[in-house]
């Protein structure tokens, strides 16, 4: 797996109000959560200056690893100096290294079971802004096809 080298970026959308954990399933249920709402609500269509359709999950604000407490987004990425609606958030990624992570089957189990890869890997994780994308190739739930990004040190 190589690593891949990405600048900063902003992303425009909904962030969880409170931090999460994977202890006990919390974080599927809050993250799920929020992407209900960011569907429902129709959040896409409420981004203004986004750069593409893509939706960016992020995790990030990690208060340690894997297993401790974590904060979530979920948005679009837009022009950097775009005005971000008042009831929306925005999310300032950071210039970071990856390495890149692929998805693919029947949604939501393939994205859990890459991130389970992802936990026991022998990565050098950083803990810093880790992210899902969302592209044309995620639509289809019953063969979709997500990328992975997740923040090591060089």
């Amino acid at each position: 797996m190589k690593q891949i080298k990405k600048g900063n970026f902003k992303l425009v959308g909904l962030k969880l109000e409170n931090k999460t954990t994977n202890e006990n399933g919390r974080s599927s249920i809050d993250c799920g959560n929020l992407w209900q709402k960011f569907e429902t609500e129709k959040i896409v269509e409420r981004i203004p200056h986004k750069l593409s359709e893509e939706i960016y999950a992020v995790y990030y604000d990690y208060e340690t690893d894997e297993t401790g407490m974590f904060s979530y987004f979920i948005g679009c990425r837009t022009e950097e100096h775009s005005k971000t609606p008042i009831e929306l958030n925005e999310l300032l990624i950071p210039s970071q290294t990856y390495k890149k992570v692929v998805a693919k089957g029947a949604m939501p189990s393939c994205i859990a079971e890459a991130w389970k890869k992802i936990w026991t890997s022998d990565m050098n994780r950083k803990f810093g802004f880790d992210f899902e994308v969302y592209d044309e190739r995620s639509r289809d739930w019953n063969n979709a096809e997500i990328d992975i990004f997740i923040s090591v040190n060089e």
